[in-house]
């Protein structure tokens, strides 16, 4: 099983070169794919030191699955490369996701649909696989009208430089700046670039990713992400009215029994979900579940994941699982 990592020497690519490692992916060949600036670069994974190549190397390599995490340029350009070469992309960047002739996983609910054919394969946004992984067990039962999330996204999810601008700031010192203003001590209601409808590119994936992984547009979803200066993990406020009442505990239970979340829900102890110990982990936690009571049907969770991981390479590798343990590459 030859496997490329495509961005490895990036934040998403070295936390996939972990997670196949600690998942014990059945790798024979581990191709480390970067852009021309990296090339020659030595990585230790696992204690073998390999040689980072560029992607025309990789191509010709004819890998049975590339995973990509270098941006949506480079998948838009090269995706289409490597699976004319034969190879399965796992596609982590926004370039797939809404084309109609593309699958978009999340392996829990809907790698079902996945099959030899698929050679490029979209992985959600890390906002989006987080919350529909806790809003499907329960549409699946009390059909959702109407979703309204809100968005506490750590830097991390916008990358290393985001990430040096938090500590910067947080040290007292004057360094590069990632985003227009400080984020130490601040919340930025722009996640991603505005849109012409006045929303955010993120926001928007947010109301559009949903209905696709789950091949319904029944529901509506509404947005409004904000940075705020935690360094790993995205925390999510989402208000979900649903077709039929529904019962707390019932709605604990589908979360409880539902593969990938956790529920920690326990106000007498304050037990709740928080990024500091989502982090590192491939969960999706839930909590706060409670009854809107100001309409009827309607319920709030709060639902936190390490955007790094279950966001990012996590999803991207169980997808990869799957196609191996199917014999779909």
């Amino acid at each position: 099983m030859k496997i490329a990592v495509v961005g490895a020497t990036g934040m998403v690519g070295e936390v996939m070169l972990k997670v196949l490692a600690e998942r014990k992916f059945p790798v024979t060949e581990l191709l480390l794919v970067a852009s021309e600036r990296s090339v020659g670069k030595k990585i230790s994974v696992n204690g073998k030191v390999h040689t980072v190549i560029g992607l025309e190397e990789a191509v010709n390599a004819k890998p049975q699955i590339a995973i990509f995490s270098a941006g949506g340029d480079t998948s838009l350009q090269w995706a289409p490369r490597f699976a004319e070469a034969g190879t399965t992309v796992i596609d982590n960047s926004s370039a797939w996701r809404m084309d109609p002739d593309k699958k978009l996983i999340v392996p829990e609910i809907n790698a079902d649909r996945l099959t030899k054919d698929d050679k490029i394969i979209a992985n959600p946004n890390c906002s989006t696989i987080q919350m529909v992984l806790a809003l499907a067990p329960l549409h699946k039962k009390y059909r959702m009208k109407r979703v309204v999330v809100s968005t506490y996204q750590s830097v991390s999810g916008t990358g290393v430089k985001a990430v040096k601008q938090l500590e910067n700031e947080v040290a007292g010192i004057q360094g590069d700046m990632a985003y227009p203003y400080p984020i130490n001590r601040n919340a930025l209601p722009h996640c991603d670039v505005f849109m012409e409808n006045g929303y955010t590119k993120e926001e928007m994936k947010l109301s559009k990713e949903p209905q696709k992984i789950l091949d319904d547009k029944s529901f509506s979803v509404t947005a409004t992400a904000v940075r705020i200066p935690t360094s790993g993990g995205h925390s999510e406020s989402v208000n979900v009215e649903f077709e039929h009442d529904f019962d707390l505990a019932d709605v604990r239970s589908l979360l409880n029994e539902s593969p990938g979340i956790v529920v920690q829900d326990n106000p007498l102890t304050n037990t709740y979900p928080m990024p500091v110990y989502a982090h590192d982990k491939d969960d999706v936690f839930v909590g706060r579940i409670r009854r809107d009571e100001s309409q009827p049907n309607t319920l709030n969770m709060w639902i936190v994941a390490d955007n790094l991981r279950k966001g990012a390479a996590t999803n991207a590798v169980q997808i990869a699982e799957y196609l191996v343990a199917n014999q779909l590459v």
